[in-house]
């Protein structure tokens, strides 16, 4: 049997973001939380496999292009929706995104990691919108035994219900995962009225190891087993937040590979990342954020763009 390279397998939507600016002008983007985060891997080189639910229609032929420029592998079966998704965005003055949608999300029956999926990362619709969630769901718990999972709950308020049958998904993938990465916009609507670090903390005491924060421009808190950081994001004349926390998240999963922490083997050596390493991986997640907001749309930089800041 050929050996295989390990891999990062990415599981959720790619969608088409269609943006519509304040002057009344509308651009088509292609998006999706999970993409987003499976593109932003393959840009920073990594062999990334997503996962998705595209139609075999001119939206998801523009998609498969946009992920196969940045090197991202589609997983078999991810075209067998009807139609490609839609996430209408609406950008308010200061270039922040609400969100409407027409989706449709499922998973391909034999989709999973394999025994050379270092790491597996979902998140917001796929985690929670039927029939697909509860394959989701199925799919991280058996790849615990190979693969570190990530999560982003990047909850979208207009697709997920109330906020309580929204926890009833979401906390159990939390507690499944190593890694959780979650908006302080997130948790407002999550858990309204609490503080986010607290939130962090409540969480990282149900199992995983490292909980992020992310609070826009003021930049992040983790928490871990050797305590917490923070880390300010760098100054930038804001285009717009699209693609923003996704950027985060692959940055974070690729500062966690750079240090060999991934894997189901690396478990307890990723419970024990101390502040310094953590530090340093929030610090390049901020960093490519901060690219990605200054540009229009989910456009996540390249490694060397990274290098070069």
């Amino acid at each position: 049997m050929p050996h295989r390279s390990p891999h990062v397998l990415v599981v959720g939507e790619a969608l088409i973001d269609e943006v519509r600016r304040p002057d009344g002008t509308t651009d088509e983007h292609p998006g999706g939380s999970p993409a987003n985060v499976a593109l932003t891997l393959g840009r920073l080189g990594r062999e990334t496999r997503l996962a998705a639910h595209l139609g075999q229609d001119a939206r998801g032929e523009t998609l498969r292009a946009w992920l196969a420029g940045s090197g991202v592998t589609l997983t078999p079966g991810s075209d067998g929706a009807a139609a490609t998704s839609v996430a209408r965005a609406v950008l308010d003055a200061s270039g922040a995104a609400t969100y409407d949608f027409a989706i449709t999300w499922d998973v391909a029956p034999g989709t999973g990691a394999d025994d050379s999926t270092i790491a597996v990362h979902t998140g917001s619709i796929a985690a929670v919108l039927e029939p697909g969630a509860d394959a989701v769901h199925d799919l991280v718990l058996a790849a615990r035994e190979r693969s570190t999972i990530t999560y982003d709950p990047n909850a979208r308020p207009s697709l997920m219900g109330t906020a309580e049958a929204a926890l009833a998904r979401i906390e159990p993938l939390v507690a499944a995962a190593d890694v959780v990465k979650v908006s302080d916009e997130d948790v407002e609507w999550l858990c309204p009225g609490a503080d986010p670090v607290e939130v962090a903390r409540t969480w990282a005491a149900r199992g995983p190891a490292i909980v992020v924060v992310t609070f826009g421009g003021e930049g992040a808190v983790a928490v871990c087993p050797a305590g917490e950081v923070r880390v300010a994001a760098p100054r930038v004349d804001v285009v717009d937040t699209v693609g923003a926390g996704d950027t985060f998240m692959g940055a974070l999963i690729d500062g966690l590979w750079e240090r060999d922490l991934l894997g189901a083997d690396r478990r307890e050596a990723l419970r024990a990342i101390d502040l310094a390493s953590l530090t340093e991986v929030l610090e390049q997640c901020v960093a490519a954020a901060a690219i990605t907001v200054s540009r229009a749309g989910a456009n996540p930089p390249r490694r060397a763009e990274l290098a070069n800041r």
